[in-house]
Order: C-alpha cells, then structure tokens, then sequence
C-alpha cells in the first residue's frame, strides 16, 4: 500500500544507496563494513558469556556468519540499515556496531552494538556510538536515534550516557532474553543535543 504523506520525507530515499557504506573515524578507532575475513572473530564474540546474555540472535557458524554480512550489504543497498566493524590498531575487530529500521519519512533509526571481552574498559563502545551518532544526525540527517538494553545492563546503560543519549523510560518486559523477559531502557538522542 502506497501512502501519500502530508510532509516531505526528513531524508531522501536513495541517498544513502546512492554510495557505498563509509568508513568512518572514531576517536583512534576506525569503523568499516563487515569482511568474510572477519567471520571467525565475529562468531567468536558470541562465545563470551557476558554478550550472549544480552545478545538472543547468535550466529551458529562462520558460514552462518557470512550469510549475516551478506545480509548487512543488502541492508545498506536497501537503506534498511548500516552495519560496521569496530576496529583498533592494525585493524584488529574490537567490536560492532549497527544502525537498523531506518525510518526516512521520520528521520529515526535504532542503534545496537558490542564489544568484544578483550576490548572493554577502554570506552570503545562509547566512541564507536558518538562517531555513528555524529555521522547519522549531523551527516545524514537523523532526527533522533533510539537505543534499548536491558535494565540489569549497567554497561550498556553507561555507553549510551557517555555517548549522550537520554534515559526516555523505562519499557517492562519488553524484550525475551535467555533467562526470560527482561524490562528495557529506552535511550535517545536528537538532533542538538
């Protein structure tokens, strides 16, 4: 169903499509797409006990892992999403982080991301968001980015503060995790702050 809005899109369709997914700088890290050289380190990271609590879609296999930024490309050629690996020094992953439900008529899209064990208590997380953030809102032309974790996750919770984005509320059981529902925090940041 096609439906005619009384206002004009917040951000054109075919204006991210229209070139390839950039790379973006993040404060001494690098963001870039995904790599079939990256599978085993991104499967890998769904081994920590600390991220699978939070995380319930886990790859299963490196060719799994493939078919996922298989998918990732195509969410960007579709404008449903945008998908990097976190890098450090040398180019090693330290992390990921995505942007997805990109809604253009409204200028909002849903932020999520990880850090890899290994890579935590060095504010990779938060200048991975403050980079994407500064990139959809100021770049692209966002006019609010939204990000969900659960209320037992203080670290996530941490990131999105550092990095700007507002405690909105408080949404109960919102989200099944692998010990059951768990309520979420909703998190924001718009354009200006």
């Amino acid at each position: 169903m096609t439906r005619t809005l009384s206002t004009p899109p917040v951000i054109e369709p075919g204006s991210l499509a229209a070139s390839a997914q950039p790379r973006l700088p993040a404060d001494g890290l690098l963001l870039r797409p995904w790599e079939a050289a990256d599978a085993p380190v991104f499967l890998s990271a769904y081994e920590d006990p600390a991220l699978r609590r939070w995380h319930t879609r886990r790859p299963t296999s490196e060719a799994q892992v493939v078919e996922w930024f298989d998918d990732y490309r195509r969410d960007w050629e579709r404008e449903r999403g945008a998908h990097w690996a976190v890098t450090g020094d040398g180019g090693r992953v330290l992390g990921r982080i995505a942007l997805r439900g990109l809604d253009f008529d409204d200028g909002v899209a849903w932020v999520g991301y990880w850090v890899l064990p290994t890579a935590r208590g060095a504010a990779v997380a938060t200048r991975a968001l403050a980079a994407v953030s500064s990139w959809a809102l100021d770049g692209v032309g966002f006019h609010r980015l939204e990000l969900e974790h659960s209320t037992l996750n203080d670290a996530s919770c941490g990131v999105a503060r550092k990095a700007g984005y507002l405690l909105e509320g408080t949404k109960r059981r919102a989200a099944v995790h692998d010990d059951g529902p768990h309520d979420m925090h909703l998190h924001a940041r718009v354009r200006g702050d």
